[in-house]
């Protein structure tokens, strides 16, 4: 048996062929060389190559990708810094608006917002690293510990993000629909209450990701743990949690909304409506918190039903060469399926850089502070109020040398 680096060949060379022995050795490096420069896609790829029933190198991870799903390598590489770039920019904007004092002092929902944009925040930093890592080659987290550590902290923001959305969902669905109990439910230091219980909820049960991930020293890398019954178990545990925080409560949102727009419709339809100045109500509008949970039912249900598929869409037969996969029915339709996995996971990965963009366009209130954080104005020509005009015109005219003049003031756009 001789070794190069993780590549193995099994070489039957009797011990008295010396002069053979000796080439052998001079080739290995060349033909390692070689290896490594027609299967790798990145200069530090290493390399876990298997040999199929025929001994043939079976083709790495990349190599299948680009020969099959292109399109998997460059939605990762193309569309996801996207989405960090654009999350990274909103989130913090929104985190800072919704948790200053003045937004958050009469208004429970602002603390479910602002938290939630902190959630995304660090979702968006932790799956950069994650993409470095399959995306890019670039080993980030595979080591002792790290591993096991990373995917609790992986795993955690996304369990959080259905549970602050109902939780301010239920929030407006009181204060709509049984306003009487609104003192009672909708009170910032409850919301606070409920903050916290819910991370430590998503906290333990992303805990358990420690006991699915392990740390592989033979190929270096962060793989599920290669026991029967911690694979058995994590089948089972991922499709409870699946079911229940990516399909059960989104559902249920849904049902909250519909019930909350037929009240406000009857409402509407039977006469004025006091908007409630506290608690669950202004300045978070119900519109803005309608549309941040309807944004997160389109993009979640359709990735929760996807990752469902893929039980009745299985790999194919492992190790095998290209040219076996290209003839083998079930690797092309797995092949099809990932490539739809992946970018209706994009389109959900939105899910986490988009709300404060939501935010600005729904909220006037959002809006108007964030105008003021950038000094965003508008020129408006001011014209004098004439005998003949309405007391409500919009311009006013400032006389200055015989010449109208134009002042720029802040409005709200």
């Amino acid at each position: 048996m001789a070794w190069i680096g993780e590549l193995d060949f099994n070489i039957d060379i009797r011990e008295d062929d010396v002069e053979l022995r000796k080439l052998f050795r001079q080739l290995l490096p060349y033909l390692h060389r070689r290896i490594m420069e027609n299967t790798s896609m990145y200069d530090n790829v290493t390399l876990h190559l298997n040999t199929t029933q025929d001994g043939v190198l079976a083709p790495t991870v990349s190599e299948i990708l680009q020969t099959f799903a292109p399109a998997v390598i460059l939605v990762d590489r193309i569309i996801s810094p996207i989405w960090y770039v654009v999350g990274l920019i909103g989130n913090p904007i929104s985190a800072f608006v919704w948790l200053n004092r003045r937004m958050r002092k009469n208004n429970s929902s602002a603390i479910y917002l602002g938290t939630l944009a902190i959630v995304h925040t660090i979702f968006l930093f932790l799956h950069f690293i994650m993409e470095l890592n399959y995306a890019w080659d670039t080993p980030t987290y595979n080591k002792p510990v790290i591993c096991a550590l990373f995917n609790v902290l992986l795993i955690m923001p996304q369990y959080l993000t259905p549970l602050f959305v109902m939780a301010f969902t239920v929030e407006r669905y009181i204060a709509v629909c049984h306003p009487f109990s609104k003192e009672k439910f909708c009170t910032v230091t409850r919301a606070i209450k409920v903050s916290v219980c819910l991370t430590t909820f998503s906290l333990s049960l992303a805990s358990v990701q420690a006991y699915i991930w392990v740390y592989v020293e033979e190929h270096q890398s962060c793989v599920f743990a290669p026991h029967d019954d911690i694979v058995k178990f994590e089948k089972v545990w991922t499709m409870v949690t699946e079911m229940l925080l990516f399909f059960i409560i989104p559902v249920c949102v849904l049902v909250f909304n519909v019930c909350v727009i037929r009240e406000i419709k009857r409402i509407t339809t039977s006469g004025p409506v006091n908007t409630p100045q506290s608690g669950c109500g202004s300045p978070t509008s119900t519109i803005t918190l309608l549309s941040v949970s309807f944004y997160f039912i389109c993009t979640l249900l359709p990735a929760s039903i996807v990752y469902a598929l893929q039980s009745l869409l299985p790999q194919g037969k492992f190790p095998s060469t290209l040219q076996q996969m290209a003839v083998d029915p079930v690797w092309q339709r797995y092949f099809t399926y990932l490539t739809i996995r992946k970018v209706v996971e994009e389109i959900c990965l939105s899910n986490n850089a988009l709300y404060g963009y939501i935010y600005y366009i729904t909220g006037p209130h959002f809006r108007k502070v964030v105008n003021k954080m950038f000094g965003i104005t508008k020129c408006k020509k001011l014209m004098k109020k004439s005998s003949t005009q309405s007391p409500k015109s919009e311009y006013s005219l400032v006389s200055s040398n015989g010449k109208s003049q134009y002042d720029c003031v802040s409005t709200q756009i």
